[in-house]
């Protein structure tokens, strides 16, 4: 069953942070199996919390992104960013109705 980093931005004090956490973690995600699917962009707020970004990757299991997200490379690549921004981070199991 694949899953899904689902990162909902609060806060971005230093989008120069931002762009480099970006560069340095998207290799190492990729690496994990992980496919960006959304990465900012246009979006309408139709009901609750207005989030500044939203960034969504898909990965080939919950087990992945668990690794992904845990492993020394990302959380340190994480640490470019940590203390500019501020955001909601969960990773969720997709389903299969078929």
């Amino acid at each position: 069953m694949k899953a899904y980093w689902v990162a909902l931005y609060t806060k971005i004090q230093n989008i120069d942070n931002l762009k480099k956490y970006a560069e340095i973690v998207t290799p190492i995600i990729k690496s994990y199996g992980g496919v960006p699917l959304i990465r900012g962009g246009k979006y309408k707020v139709l009901s609750g919390d207005d989030f500044l970004r939203t960034v969504i990757w898909e990965f080939p299991s919950f087990d992945e992104a668990k690794k992904c997200y845990n492993s020394k490379e990302y959380q340190d690549g994480w640490l470019i960013a940590k203390d500019t921004s501020e955001r909601h981070m969960q990773i969720v199991e997709g389903f299969n109705i078929e």
